[in-house]
């Protein structure tokens, strides 16, 4: 056999020995002095340059070295030939061997004349037998560059072969080497000696006596090497060379093992090198060296190595004889050896009896894996996993049983018996052919029994909480719902490699489980059972009990074996902390879903239970007191949030099936709104925001239900006012906040404000005080804050408690808006002497948000408190329409399909109006009647009347101010009326119809269909950004039979002509002109005056159109483009003193020409002013 001659061929030869090596490498003399002479003359080459050559370093250390190493030589006899090799002219060899090689190089490689040595009379061993030393440098020379020159591997070399000389020519090879180092470069040098008998002898003998160049020659050899080293003749001997080479140097054969893994060459190297490190290193316990780096090879992120490895694996098997001299078959072998050392042993694969097991419980003939084994177990198996999965290692029948008894003996119950029998169990599943006779199927189950019994004691022992009892369930109820493919990504997640396995594979185990051990009736009723996870986080890995329930939740298995799982599933959310475990979100959901959708269709009462209302209440116990909300928690802000998603995931699911749920008789108990109540949604939801990197997406799915069904306490700008009272700011405050603003109570506010009529400074300074604390610091006051506020109505109360009062109540609102929201309503109740108020709930105001709006009237001229009132009407208007859907949907299935619409009475052909289109007609009627009265607020009193307050005069007197030279009384008057609480109250409603119109514009069209008291046109056209949506609907408005809606429409475009100098304004203010003419025609004499003003605001919207280049067709707009092009002519009509003094005589003419005079001169005025503007 070729590999076994290439092994022995050296092994009669003195090696180098590591600690001769070593010596050289650092230059101990002493330790060289110590060698024997046999391994003194492999080093001679190199000590006698030593000696003789000039050396750098001219140290007097250096010197003393010298003197050691000259008496070291001078005993020995070879020196001598060596001494005299050294004095040949290497220069003129050197000249030689280039005009050899030039000379091959022509000849193509031949073996023709040589120039170097010519005329040989004997053979090569006599010629170098016989030449002096010049003459065996050439000798060697020609050899060694012939050698070099070969194309053929392998070259039989009579030099090279020779027993009696190889001291000899290794001589000349190192001497050579060193003087000629530019045509010999060592790298060139060892790969040329690969060729040739006995060339890792040379090739050692070489580099020991040039130590340094160790790591460039393996590295050179490597790189030149093969992909597969034992798939060829050459692969071996480079092999072979280099472990001889690494035998010399062990320090450094993991370097080189790192090289060759590098390179992706010579497998059977880095194999090997391991094998001879393995045994140097022989450790019993840990985990060998040969382990960790096939492991690293075939699991390792490198695909390329990995395939390189696995290629070496699969081409090892294919060969037909294996011998010892294999280095697959070395290593596994090693593997094996490695494997039944830690095996148990006392073993037996005697199936113990039943009644063996009942007599003597504490004795079993499975004698338990030893702890300090546990970890190296684990490693073997998923190394052959590795090897069988990846690489393809067939195994034989002996490594197989190995491997069972293996994977089914008993570790302790430690974590890293967890981690095996859960490695052993994968493998099983991974790799069932491994188990082919009967005896040893039983051992499987008797195994896997024993994993059943004993689960509880390891979870409680080892300390782990995902243990192998978990994934038992698991992979029990994926077979039994027949979800093979999840099985297999489970075996390949815990293995933690990806492995091929085929689902057919499994079907032999799937009988087993389904049939034998795990039956669906007793994986549910064990599931039950199975602890809950003590603060479950993402931070716990592995197969936990939550992926257990899940599936079986997903299956249906509890509802189908009436097992009840509530109070599992409770205690569970109970148990969680941050950073949020993926799994509990899909729990919650499949669990709802198993309440609300019975199993089967033929037995609909097969759900699961909810969870109660009280169970719910107990979670959110610390925080609905308010009082020390941290100290009073006893659960975790994640189990709050979970059971909060739990709720509102269950009553959106509720109604999403209402039908579905209508169709099986089922219904399906709600949650009570007082409940609802009594949970802070806000304050929870706020909790998330500042949690959202630890919560996963559970902040995000929160806010979409809230989006959904609690649309009241998503406003946006409570979002906004949110950012600012969470932001720098509120640090800011928390720097200021002093001993004295913390020590206020509840009881102290409440004494300030009952000292309100006589004393303000106290209740200032505490209220001031209390804006530097948080939201939720602020809730104990909230009920002192709501109650007193009807009191801050009185005349002489300051303006800045009010204003302090409205910032703590936005501040309030972020925490716990519901709540506030009824308190407040309920105080800023109208007093009235010998009645009794009523106190509203949530229910009442969402049912009817008007209420708010049925407040003290007082409130109506209090801006701070009017601002508080209006941000609980929009909230309430919202909520409105979020309860009215709900009961909508809850109510359908109370009623027969063919009553969901309703014919109008007496009108047996009138069309059917369906239950959604009467909720959408009572919204809007709402939601106008709330705008309705908004205007009514906006109208000054009897009394501001009296004072001399005009809402139409507010709007002029800015233009007054702005625009004209007023004297300073009239500028005075115009402040004041500016600065009034009811202008702040116009403007504070305005901004909640604006909002409201953005938000539905046909609100809009119906308020202005409806109509309200002109008086307030100016105040909406300029104070409502967004009435210019009227545009769209002042044409359907002026075609409405009724002669004040028509009046309303023109009244209302000529402001909006005025606020929007638009071409769409115009187009529209055209058909205005054109009805008004038509009215002309057709009004009576009292009427038409009606709408003289009305043309003054038509002529108003064409002079503003003058300041457009756009030319029209339209006579009014060109003779305005004319005058403004003309001015002169037209100042010659303003001179005119007849238009200017209205000097006319008017009495004499009849009632339509003075209209019509009146018109033309109010027209003139208006061109006039604005042609002069221009």
């Amino acid at each position: 056999d070729q590999q076994t001659v290439i092994m022995t061929e050296c092994t009669s030869l003195q090696f180098v020995s590591p600690f001769a090596f070593e010596a050289m490498q650092k230059v101990d003399v002493v330790c060289l002095a110590s060698l024997s002479d046999p391994e003194l003359r492999l080093l001679l080459p190199c000590l006698v340059r030593m000696a003789l050559c000039a050396p750098a370093d001219q140290s007097q250390s250096w010197a003393q070295d010298k003197k050691l190493i000259l008496r070291l030589l001078s005993g020995v006899e070879a020196v001598n030939s060596i001494v005299a090799l050294l004095s040949v002219d290497f220069h003129a060899l050197e000249q030689d061997a280039s005009k050899e090689q030039q000379l091959r190089h022509k000849l193509g490689g031949g073996s023709g004349e040589s120039i170097l040595v010519s005329q040989l009379q004997h053979g090569l061993t006599l010629e170098f037998e016989h030449s002096d030393s010049p003459r065996r440098l050439r000798l060697v020379l020609s050899e060694l560059l012939a050698i070099m020159n070969k194309v053929i591997f392998f070259k039989s070399s009579e030099l090279f072969e020779s027993p009696v000389y190889l001291e000899e020519a290794a001589d000349v090879l190192c001497i050579l080497q060193a003087e000629l180092p530019s045509l010999l470069p060592i790298v060139d040098v060892a790969e040329a000696l690969l060729h040739v008998r006995n060339g890792a002898w040379f090739l050692c003998l070489l580099v020991a006596n040039v130590p340094d160049s160790f790591n460039e020659v393996c590295r050179g050899l490597i790189k030149n090497g093969e992909r597969q080293d034992e798939e060829s003749l050459g692969g071996r001997r480079r092999t072979d060379a280099l472990r001889f080479l690494c035998k010399m140097n062990p320090s450094q054969a993991l370097k080189v093992r790192g090289m060759v893994v590098e390179e992706c060459h010579l497998p059977g190297l880095g194999v090997a090198l391991t094998l001879d490190h393995t045994k140097n290193e022989a450790c019993e316990d840990g985990v060998s060296d040969l382990v960790c780096f096939v492991s690293g090879l075939l699991l390792g992120t490198n695909a390329k190595v990995r395939t390189w490895f696995g290629t070496f694996i699969r081409n090892g098997q294919q060969r037909k004889r294996e011998t010892s001299s294999s280095v697959l078959w070395q290593m596994r072998r090693q593997l094996l050896l490695e494997l039944m050392g830690i095996l148990p042993t006392v073993r037996s694969t005697r199936i113990v009896e039943e009644a063996d097991v009942d007599m003597e419980p504490n004795v079993s003939v499975y004698s338990g894996l030893k702890e300090e084994h546990v970890v190296k177990a684990s490693a073997l198996l998923r190394l052959y996993c590795a090897l069988m999965g990846i690489a393809g290692l067939k195994p034989t029948e002996e490594e197989a049983e190995q491997l069972l008894q293996l994977m089914t003996s008993r570790p302790p119950a430690t974590p890293a018996g967890v981690r095996f029998v859960s490695l052993s169990f994968c493998m099983l599943l991974a790799f069932s052919t491994l188990v082919s006779t009967p005896e040893q199927e039983q051992l499987m189950v008797v195994w896997l029994s024993w994993m059943i019994k004993e689960e509880a004691y390891f979870e409680s022992t080892s300390g782990v909480s995902a243990s192998f009892g978990e994934m038992l369930l698991l992979v029990a109820m994926y077979f039994h719902s027949n979800q093979l493919s999840a099985i297999i990504d489970l075996v390949c997640s815990t293995l933690g490699m990806k492995i091929v396995i085929k689902p057919s594979s499994l079907s032999r185990m799937k009988t087993i489980f389904t049939q034998e051990i795990f039956t669906e009736q007793v994986v549910t009723a064990h599931a039950v059972r199975v602890p809950v996870t003590s603060n479950l986080s993402a931070n716990i890995t592995g197969f936990l009990p939550i992926h257990c329930i899940y599936q079986l939740l997903r299956s249906r298995s509890f509802t189908k074996h009436k097992v009840s799982i509530k109070d599992w599933i409770y205690r569970q959310l109970c148990e969680t902390s941050t950073p949020l475990h993926p799994q509990l979100l899909p729990l919650i959901d499949v669990y709802i879903n198993s309440i609300l959708t019975p199993a089967s269709k033929s037995n609909p009462e097969a759900t699961n239970q909810p969870v109660t209302e009280q169970e719910i209440l107990n979670i959110f116990q610390g925080v609905i007191g308010g009082d020390n909300i941290r100290l009073n928690q006893r659960f975790s802000i994640t189990a709050q949030l979970l059971v909060l998603y739990y709720i509102l995931s269950y009553e959106e699911a509720l109604l999403a099936n209402t039908k579905t749920l209508a169709a099986m008789q089922r219904k399906p108990k709600s949650y009570s709104s007082s409940l609802m109540d009594q949970i802070p949604i806000k304050f929870l939801i706020r909790q998330a925001q500042g949690l959202q990197q630890e919560l996963g997406g559970l902040h995000s799915a929160l806010l979409r239900l809230l989006a959904t069904n609690y649309p009241h306490l998503c406003i946006v700008d409570d979002w906004i006012c949110e950012e600012e009272i969470t932001g720098t700011d509120a640090l800011l405050r928390r720097m200021l906040l002093t001993n004295n603003a913390k020590n206020h109570s509840p009881k102290q506010l409440q004494e300030a404000f009952s000292a309100v009529p006589v004393n303000h400074t106290q209740v200032m300074q505490i209220i001031e005080h209390l804006t530097l604390l948080s939201a939720s610091e602020l809730i104990p006051y909230a009920e002192v804050l709501t109650s007193n506020m009807s009191q801050l109505l009185n005349s002489g109360v300051p303006r800045r408690i009010l204003q302090t009062v409205n910032k703590l109540w936005m501040v309030l609102n972020t925490v716990m808006p519901r709540r506030l929201w009824v308190m407040t309503v309920n105080a800023l109740q109208p007093s009235i002497k010998f009645v009794r108020q009523q106190k509203y709930t949530q229910n009442d105001l969402m049912i009817d948000p008007l209420i708010v709006l049925r407040c003290d009237q007082r409130v109506h001229r209090c801006p701070p408190l009017m601002d508080i009132t209006l941000h609980m009407l929009n909230g309430y208007l919202l909520a409105s329409k979020a309860y009215l859907s709900a009961h909508l949907k809850e109510t359908e299935q109370d009623r027969p399909s063919q009553n969901n619409t309703i014919g109008l009475v007496g009108q047996t052909d009138a069309p059917e109006v369906t239950r959604e289109e009467l909720k959408n007609a009572l919204l809007a009627a709402q939601d106008s009647a709330a705008v309705q009265i908004l205007l009514e607020i906006c109208l000054p009193t009897e009394e501001e009347k009296a004072n001399g307050v005009n809402p139409d005069s507010l709007l002029r007197n800015v233009q007054s101010v702005i625009t004209t030279s007023a004297p300073n009384k009239g500028m005075e008057e115009g402040e004041d009326n500016l600065l009034c609480n009811l202008r702040e109250v116009q403007c504070l409603i305005c901004c909640l119809l604006h909002q409201m119109y953005i938000a539905d514009p046909n609100i809009a069209k119906l308020v202005h269909f409806q109509g309200y008291p002109c008086e307030l046109l100016p105040l909406t056209v300029a104070g409502i950004p967004s009435m210019h949506i009227c545009l769209d609907f002042i044409p359907e408005l002026i075609a409405q039979p009724e002669l004040e809606k028509q009046i309303f429409a023109i009244q209302l475009l000529s402001h909006l002509c005025i606020q929007y100098a638009l071409p769409k304004s115009l187009s529209v203010a055209r058909l205005a002109v054109n009805v008004m003419g038509t009215l002309l025609t057709v009004l009576t004499q009292a009427k038409r005056y009606d709408i003289m003003s009305l043309l003054i605001q038509i002529g108003q919207v064409c002079a503003s159109d003058v300041a457009t280049q756009t030319r029209d067709i339209d006579p009014i707009i060109t003779r305005l483009q004319q005058i403004k092009e003309k001015p002169s002519g037209w100042s010659q009509i303003c001179k005119d003193s007849s238009y200017k003094n209205g000097s006319r005589d008017t009495g004499s003419m009849d009632p339509d020409v003075q209209l019509c005079h009146c018109i033309e001169r109010t027209v003139i005025e208006i061109i006039n002013m604005s042609v002069s503007g221009i």
